[in-house]
């Protein structure tokens, strides 16, 4: 039986990337899986993929940062599949990389709408579900970015942080609903979001420098972040709440150094 046989799940952010990878691992471990992304074409392919599989699926093109589309997807997910034991809230978008002080507020609001209240608007309408229906658990992408500066661009960074502290804080205002929220920080994985990174250092012949700074010297591939994704999903996490776990091969156990120097 799989890990997730007989639950059904959220995965936002589902046409391309880490939200792939686990709505068809999702699918893969037993969830029927509702999955949604703006990007309509990139949805259409993840829902080929998982039907493929032999998994059940639903695809809803919709808008993670607008409250009232997510809580239509979590009446959908309800109405098509019985219920709901698991969000997973991954959609995200990058921003600029530009000094903050060259930022306007309205830089801003795009990453946080989509990063933070995404999340937030996630958490709220799934648990209000979960809270009455004897628990599950909720799942956001975070990201090393949001941990400590030097990963990734200021609002983003900020966006992620607050994705941390959300989960945090969430896990213990729902304290003895059964209703467990935590939080995955990826470091640098090979997606759409990425992909101008990887592109740029195979064009430049540095392609072997990609991942260096972490102890694994390299970089990650969704479906690393997928397995992780499926652990906090299921009953196996149980006693797993109100954390934030690092999957990046190591980056985020060190401040920067010069291999081979400790000093």
């Amino acid at each position: 039986m799989g890990r997730l046989e007989g639950k059904r799940a959220i995965v936002t952010g589902a046409a391309s990337g880490i939200g792939r990878a686990s709505a068809v691992r999702f699918a893969e471990e037993g969830a029927a899986v509702l999955i949604a992304d703006l990007a309509e074409d990139g949805l259409k392919e993840t829902e080929e993929l998982v039907a493929a599989g032999g998994g059940t699926v639903r695809a809803v093109v919709a808008d993670a940062g607008d409250e009232e589309s997510v809580a239509e997807l979590v009446r959908l997910c309800v109405a098509d599949f019985g219920g709901l034991e698991a969000i997973y809230a991954n959609a995200g978008i990058g921003g600029s990389f530009a000094p903050f002080w060259e930022l306007t507020a309205e830089d801003w609001e795009p990453v946080l709408r989509v990063n933070l209240i995404g999340p937030f608007v996630a958490v709220k309408h799934g648990s209000l579900y979960m809270r009455e229906h004897g628990g599950g658990s909720i799942l956001c992408t975070a990201s090393v970015a949001g941990l400590r500066s030097g990963a990734g661009p200021t609002p983003y960074s900020a966006s992620k942080a607050g994705v941390v502290n959300l989960v945090q804080t969430a896990a213990n205002q729902l304290a003895g609903t059964g209703v467990r929220v935590n939080a995955i920080c990826p470091g640098l994985i090979e997606t759409g979001m990425t992909r101008p990174i990887f592109e740029g250092a195979r064009a430049a012949g540095h392609e072997h420098k990609i991942g260096q700074l972490n102890p694994l010297r390299r970089a990650g591939q969704p479906r690393e972040i997928a397995e992780a994704a499926v652990f906090l999903a299921s009953d196996e996490s149980s006693y797993v709440n109100g954390q934030a776990l690092p999957v990046d091969g190591g980056l985020s156990s060190s401040h920067p150094f010069v291999p081979g120097r400790l000093a």
